[in-house]
């Protein structure tokens, strides 16, 4: 279980690092409220980005992205809501997925994979 939240955690340390450089400003990371967690959230250029991170050791449970499913998304909108609401932005809103592979090999073959606009309000 530790071994896996600490997994967990640098694949959101890899994907707020990789944003950083694609020129995303880091609002938060890990945002929680009474309705889930968001695991970063950013601004690129007007938008507001809500960012989904999942990490991965090996190919056991597939693509990262698979594990977004519909009730995933529906806890990830809700909670983007009340963050948007308490903090009374109106600006746009998109929601992306950064699948962060780790290899045993070393860093130098981590690879990290970002998808803009997954889904929709």
């Amino acid at each position: 279980m530790i071994k896996t939240v600490l997994i967990g955690k640098y694949g959101e340390w890899l994907a707020a690092r990789y944003l950083k450089k694609a020129g995303y400003a880091i609002l938060e990371r890990g945002y929680k409220n009474n309705l889930g967690e968001i695991d970063i959230i950013a601004r690129d250029g007007g938008q507001m980005v809500f960012v989904e991170v999942k990490t991965r050791v090996s190919d056991e449970f597939g693509d990262p992205c698979q594990a977004i499913d519909y009730r995933k998304r529906r806890k990830i909108i809700n909670t983007a809501l009340v963050y948007l609401k308490k903090h009374g932005d109106t600006t746009s809103v998109r929601f992306d997925f950064v699948g962060v592979r780790l290899w045993a090999a070393g860093a130098m073959n981590d690879k990290i994979e970002h998808r803009k606009d997954i889904f929709e309000l």
